[in-house]
C-alpha cells in the first residue's frame, strides 16, 4: 500500500497529523531528526514501522528522499488497516491543532 505523507523535520517532537476527511487525508509526519544524510528520512520510515507494528524493512520511500513531500510504501497492512492504527496507537490522547489538524504524539514524554 502506498501513502503520500508531507515531513517537517527538526520538529519540537515526533509526531503524526492528520488534516481532512477520510477520502482526502493530508498526513504530515513531524520528526526531530534533522534532513541530513538521510536522518530525517531514517526517523520517518523508524517511526511509521513503529506505529504501524511492522518491521522497518517494511517501509520504503518510493518517491521524495531529497523533498518534503514523500511517497511510502508499506507492505503488510491495506490503507484502511495503516490509517486506522496510525490515527489510534498513539502515546496519549489526540489534541486538536489551532487550525484544526488532529495531533498524535509518538513521544512518550
Amino acid at each position: 500500500m502506498d501513502l503520500s505523507i508531507r515531513v517537517q523535520p527538526r520538529a519540537s517532537r515526533n509526531a503524526i497529523e492528520f488534516d481532512g476527511e477520510r477520502s482526502d487525508v493530508k498526513i504530515t509526519v513531524r520528526v526531530t531528526a534533522a534532513p541530513e544524510g538521510g536522518k530525517a528520512n531514517d526517523a520517518v520510515v523508524a517511526l511509521l514501522a513503529k506505529r504501524l507494528r511492522v518491521p522497518k524493512s517494511s517501509v520504503r520511500i518510493v518517491r521524495g528522499h531529497k523533498s518534503r513531500d514523500k511517497r511510502i510504501s508499506i507492505e503488510g497492512v491495506s490503507a484502511a488497516e495503516a490509517l486506522k492504527a496510525l490515527r489510534s496507537d498513539s502515546s496519549g490522547p489526540p489534541r486538536l491543532h489551532p487550525s484544526g489538524r488532529t495531533t498524535y504524539s509518538a513521544d512518550k514524554s
